[in-house]
């Protein structure tokens, strides 16, 4: 979806909102010192110097990324209360309660969210706490808080004011919006956008040394995220929606780094012009510079294979990213990041039972090779294991995994460099689907099964096992 909580995030950042904690805790600590507003003449002050400062940043940060300001940037200060209640506005407008309802329901089809988690409330309460400033290119105006003292408002101006250079340039929501429909490829331009911004605010603090981020080869962007954990509602986020909320800002930083280190900011319009096509690209600068284009995957139309009493609550494309934070959930870092790395394409679809409200979710993903198709299979079935506590009539062939739980059966079959998932089906369902993809049968069960113990411990079938065990050939993929 990217993952639909990640398309729900990629729409509120689409106002470019400056995030305390993104910006090393600075303005968090901004906060805690902050007095009541200025009223009466000391108002008046405040403003005038809120607008030499960002005159004056808005100049420097002209200076650093080569983009002249083509036209006056409107500019204010707002209180708490009001940037709270525009971006409330914003996550409505963006968002219905149907849509979010939907985001909701697939992140917990693929695990990503606890079932029944409020993520209405969550965002509320982290955009509330978090929030110091924001670029709107809607109105092509800078809000910045007015709780905090104008020496440390400069660091949100230097990140905010490059996505309104940005925008005078190339029209930045426009741009990351021609992603659409593929939800991955925004989420990639959306790293762009955040990443330079993050690039820009170093070199800003690095004006006084005469040095910018890319004369800093060891500089590890992981540096800016010390205060991660440090405020109530982050401090009980479930992984996801920390990962979700800082990538585009830190695996974008990383991105801009690679791209910026040669030529420096000379290079930036080239990415507009040529953005990356996928979070793979953002992950790994060089599959950008290679021009690595993912395999298009189709899914067969599941409506037909369903019938009516199942609604579609999504269907989109997860990328190397959303994948990885799907493992990462049910297997430690290094192989979540490891098996991910190989993916080359696919797709993903969630349905929901109109009545009884169960889920459904098929996955079809293409690996970059047999053989890492081969370790996905054996590593991503001890996944599943651990996702489903309660598991009966378990089948385990070389390239087929199956078991029955009480919301329905789980399939994981692979051939030759694709593998397809099914949850919350019945078997016939799957043979259904592997049939429209022209897949030979997957094996049957036995006549007699019964329970298995809960445990987690998948066989891990190496490629050398699979081909003696007679692993199907492969089949013609790459659907269009």
């Amino acid at each position: 979806m990217t993952l639909p909580l990640e398309r729900f995030l990629v729409g509120l950042r689409a106002l470019y909102l400056s995030f305390a904690v993104f910006l090393g805790g600075v303005a968090a600590r901004a906060q805690e010192a902050a007095v009541a507003p200025p009223r009466g003449d000391s108002k008046a002050a405040a403003d005038a110097d809120f607008i030499a400062a960002t005159d004056e940043v808005l100049g420097q940060m002209s200076t650093i990324t080569g983009l002249k300001l083509m036209t006056p940037l409107k500019k204010s200060l707002r209180s708490r209360e009001e940037i709270r209640a525009y971006v409330l506005k914003q996550m409505n407008e963006e968002k219905n309660a149907a849509e979010r309802y939907a985001d909701q329901r697939s992140a917990e089809a693929l695990g990503l969210l606890p079932k029944g988690f409020d993520l209405d409330s969550f965002m509320v309460n982290v955009l509330t706490e978090q929030v110091e400033g924001l670029y709107d290119p809607k109105t092509q105006e800078f809000y910045i808080a007015d709780w905090s003292p104008p020496a440390d408002q400069r660091m949100v101006m230097a990140h905010e004011l490059t996505h309104a250079l940005e925008d005078q340039h190339f029209q930045i929501e426009a741009w990351a919006r021609a992603a659409r429909p593929n939800e991955d490829a925004e989420l990639a331009r959306d790293a762009v956008l955040e990443g330079s911004a993050m690039a820009a605010m170093v070199d800003y603090l690095m004006l006084s040394t005469g040095r910018s981020l890319k004369d800093l080869p060891d500089f590890d962007p992981g540096m800016l995220m010390d205060d991660l954990g440090s405020t109530p509602t982050l401090q009980k986020a479930p992984p996801f929606l920390k990962d979700t909320l800082i990538f585009p800002y830190i695996g974008g930083l990383s991105f801009s780094a690679a791209i910026l280190k040669n030529t420096g900011w000379a290079a930036l319009p080239g990415v507009f012009e040529r953005p990356p096509v996928s979070t793979q690209q953002i992950l790994h600068p060089a599959l950008y510079r290679s021009g690595k284009i993912p395999t298009k995957v189709a899914l067969p139309r599941l409506e037909t294979l369903l019938g009516s009493d199942w609604s579609k609550l999504d269907e989109n494309i997860m990328g190397e990213y959303g994948w990885k934070e799907v493992l990462k959930q049910f297997l430690d870092d290094d192989r979540a990041k490891m098996l991910a790395a190989a993916w080359d394409g696919d797709r993903y679809a969630v349905f929901e039972q109109k009545q009884t409200k169960k889920l459904f979710l098929v996955t079809r993903l293409h690996l970059d090779s047999d053989e890492h198709a081969a370790r996905f299979f054996g590593q991503y079935s001890e996944a599943l294991e651990k996702k489903y506590a309660e598991r009966s009539n378990l089948l385990r062939r070389p390239n087929f995994f199956s078991f029955d739980t009480p919301d329905g059966g789980i399939f994981l079959d692979c051939l030759g460099s694709e593998c397809v998932t099914m949850e919350g089906a019945t078997r016939q369902a799957f043979d259904a689907f592997t049939k429209e993809l022209h897949w030979p049968l997957a094996p049957p069960p036995p006549e007699h099964v019964g329970a298995v113990p809960e445990k987690a411990a998948a066989a891990i079938f190496s490629p050398a096992v699979r081909g003696a065990a007679g692993t199907f050939a492969p089949a013609a993929q790459n659907a269009q």
